[in-house]
């Protein structure tokens, strides 16, 4: 379904082959005028990370203030809008699936720190002054790496963005008890991810995803619950809300339309979804 929501599908809009950049915030901010940034999403990933800022961050129709020592995760696909009220200080960090593969990096390494999150929330993470100067340190490294000339230079690349999301998923404060659950329920958590990206306008049961998964409902639920806070059904409420919010904001559909491309069976039933997850009816939000 088509959407008149800005999309930036390279890294650099001005060489398609680029996968991966960093820039300064306060370079962009100057390049840009001040001028208030529009909603939009890209088809990569992008690391915000502010070290000193004031205004508001927009992800998916969640509001979040943007301050100091902070990082901001945005997932392929997001909506996000960033409005800063005087020039901010830090780094942006933009990469590809393509890069990820390119340099040996396995997709399921952004599956499991856990740091991107598709649909939800997606509140930054906030630092303390040390962790600020040791991502600040890695980020020195990737911008000056990335205008060299050395050879193998977009392996150094790789491996100091590895360092970086480690760094970031260690900041956390992750419980790492249970190793072995973990490990054994991530496996499935990806799985449900990838049936969910797929099937969400046609199941809207979570029990559809258990049984082509081989587990039982109640196992699904309690497996995601441990890994991202929420349960299958949650996540799967998420997504099928936030495509509905994206039809509804950013496009001329009527709720009719949006409600049989979403999979529901009448208008009232996805009515009936949408206000019971997000408190207002489809109408409402559209205004």
């Amino acid at each position: 379904m088509p959407s008149s929501i800005k999309t930036y599908e390279f890294v650099d809009r001005s060489n398609d082959q680029m996968t991966f950049d960093i820039k300064k915030t306060e370079g962009m901010y100057e390049a840009n005028k001040g001028k208030l940034d529009e909603p939009h999403r890209h088809h990569f990933y992008t690391i915000l990370f502010i070290k000193k800022a004031k205004g508001k961050h927009i992800i998916d129709f969640t509001t979040y203030d943007l301050e100091n020592h902070q990082v901001f995760f945005i997932s392929p696909g997001q909506v996000h809008q960033v409005i800063e009220e005087h020039k901010s200080y830090g780094w942006v960090i933009t990469f590809s699936r393509q890069f990820l593969t390119e340099n040996n990096i396995d997709y399921h390494f952004i599956e499991d720190i856990n740091l991107f999150t598709d649909y939800g929330k997606s509140p930054p993470l906030p630092l303390n002054s040390e962790q600020v100067d040791l991502l600040n340190m890695y980020c020195d490294q990737i911008y000056s790496t990335l205008r060299s000339h050395t050879k193998f230079k977009y392996h150094a690349l790789g491996a100091l963005l590895k360092l970086f999301l480690i760094s970031c998923n260690n900041i956390c404060d992750l419980d790492q008890k249970n190793i072995q659950q973990i490990h054994a329920g991530s496996t499935i958590l990806k799985d449900y991810k990838t049936l969910v990206e797929n099937h969400f306008s046609e199941w809207h049961l979570v029990h559809q995803y258990a049984e082509a998964l081989h587990v039982t409902p109640d196992h699904l639920n309690r497996t995601v619950k441990s890994l991202i806070g929420r349960t299958a059904k949650e996540y799967l409420q998420s997504r099928i809300t936030i495509a509905a919010k994206r039809m509804l904001f950013f496009s001329d559909h009527t709720t009719k339309e949006i409600a049989y491309a979403l999979g529901f069976s009448e208008p009232s039933n996805f009515s009936n979804f949408f206000k019971k997850c997000t408190g207002i009816s489809p109408s409402q939000f559209k205004k």
